[in-house]
């Protein structure tokens, strides 16, 4: 069994958690994409390897690396491109102000750099609503042979782990989960694309972005979702679930009619 004190979610003995990616999920657009696609190798070469990844030729760690590594731009300037060009989902803030009033902790998991998302995150929501949300991510370091990340090639992705996911997001869900059971929390997550296969099939509830590659990931693994299109679904969703007017299983349930009925189409 595990233990509350060494998680952070857990501080207020909340009874739900809700665990979400970032990029494509809380943005409308993927910022590592966008990053690669106009100041990298393009989109052509991030497409193939995303299909690499999810047709098991080709670790997401690998994938991602070659992506970043094909950005040169310094950093600082990378970051500025995106606060241009990255947008919120426009119903994110009102499900974040809800889940601060009801005790709901809200846990970015994502496989981009801290730095960025933190950066987006104030800029979209306000500091003060951002300090708040716990982001667990990977990080960047100056490049060998540079002084600053702010140079030109100055700049490296730092994984945060060694596992083939280079960030497996399972484990920082699955402590969680194996609390005794009078103190576990219902659990939720978002996501959309291939850094969100780890965490997947870890949660009580699975949000799966409307047409992105997760979806096609949780139908060929057979791993029960429910598809949303922006966070106003969710926030409707969660509410109703916290306040008993229905349950996990019955929105799995409605999740999976809606997909054979065509659901997933964009």
């Amino acid at each position: 069994m595990g233990s509350i004190s060494n998680l952070p979610a857990m501080k207020n003995s909340p009874k739900y958690i809700f665990f979400t990616d970032f990029d494509g999920t809380i943005t409308t657009r993927d910022s590592n994409d966008f990053l690669t696609d106009n100041l990298g190798f393009g989109q052509v070469l991030r497409k193939q390897g995303n299909q690499d990844v999810l047709h098991d030729r080709k670790s997401f760690r690998d994938s991602f690396q070659e992506m970043m590594d094909s950005v040169k731009t310094p950093y600082d300037k990378c970051i500025q491109t995106l606060l241009e060009n990255i947008k919120l989902d426009p119903y994110f803030k009102e499900f974040i102000d809800w889940a601060n009033e009801n005790n709901v902790p809200v846990v970015v998991l994502s496989s981009g750099m801290e730095p960025i998302i933190r950066a987006l995150l104030e800029h979209m929501v306000g500091k003060d609503a951002a300090k708040v949300i716990q982001i667990v991510s990977n990080d960047v370091e100056v490049r060998e042979g540079h002084k600053s990340i702010n140079e030109e090639g100055g700049w490296k992705i730092v994984f945060h782990d060694e596992s083939h996911f280079g960030h497996d997001k399972s484990r920082e869900i699955r402590p969680y989960a194996n609390l005794p059971e009078n103190q576990r929390p219902t659990m939720f997550y978002a996501g959309d694309g291939v850094s969100d296969l780890s965490a997947a099939k870890e949660t009580d509830l699975l949000f799966a972005k409307k047409g992105q590659d997760l979806v096609a990931y949780c139908v060929r693994e057979k791993v029960p979702f429910t598809i949303f299109e922006d966070w106003s679904s969710i926030l409707s969703t969660v509410k109703d679930i916290v306040a008993g007017k229905t349950t996990v299983k019955d929105v799995y349930a409605a999740g999976v009619e809606d997909f054979k009925q065509g659901g997933n189409e964009k």
